[in-house]
């Protein structure tokens, strides 16, 4: 196993942790969580490749879901010891799943052939997708749209190998740059707490003026 390999499998735990506990907190029974716990850490990929028509990898081997369910084990168990905290503990892992999962998007979006627009979405939504979809099932807002400077991170990862690759930079070095750019500015955002302004927030305030 590779680096880039180990940096998948641990963001497949994280997510599968996070999108467990959020099940968890919705007060799901059993197959609920796992189900949210399976879908956030498989939802972006899954979503990825039907998008550039291709099986998707998830479905093609049961490497991705064992590891999904092993996180959504973990999850279970670190659960008693309170959600906020085990959160908190699995910042670091998260930042690094999503570096590995967007630049895992941006490579397969190149080999599709796909327009700039088209990679870094797909970075993006490899990156975010399973967090969104599973928020969409618990019928809220998903998080990445109000809660944290954390999608940004993906689609500024994906511009990067993307600036990187139309200059001549060979594919493995544009993905170090991708991953790197992911993990560096999500680090920065955790330590600094970051929060992209709301526009709601200035609409009120304007209109309470008038």
């Amino acid at each position: 196993m590779n680096a880039f390999d180990a940096m998948n499998v641990v963001g497949l735990l994280a997510f599968a942790v996070a999108g467990a506990l959020k099940a968890v907190d919705a007060d799901l029974d059993l197959l609920g969580v796992t189900v949210l716990g399976v879908v956030t850490a498989l939802g972006g990929g899954v979503t990825r490749d039907l998008l550039v028509g291709a099986v998707p990898t998830a479905l093609r081997s049961t490497g991705d879901v064992g590891v999904a369910l092993v996180g959504v084990a973990l999850a279970l168990v670190l659960a008693q010891f309170g959600s906020r905290v085990v959160r908190s503990a699995i910042l670091l892992p998260d930042a690094v799943g999503l570096s590995a999962f967007a630049t895992t998007g941006a490579l397969v979006g190149l080999g599709a052939g796909v327009s700039p627009f088209g990679v870094v979405l797909l970075a993006a939504v490899t990156g975010v997708g399973g967090g969104v979809i599973a928020d969409l099932f618990l019928q809220t807002v998903p998080t990445v749209s109000h809660e944290d400077f954390y999608a940004t991170c993906a689609v500024v990862g994906g511009s990067v190998f993307w600036l990187a690759v139309s200059r001549g930079v060979p594919t493995d070095a544009s993905a170090v740059a991708c991953a790197g750019a992911v993990l560096g500015l999500r680090l920065v955002a955790i330590r600094y707490g970051w929060r992209l302004p709301t526009v709601g927030g200035t609409s009120r305030k304007s209109g309470h003026n008038r």
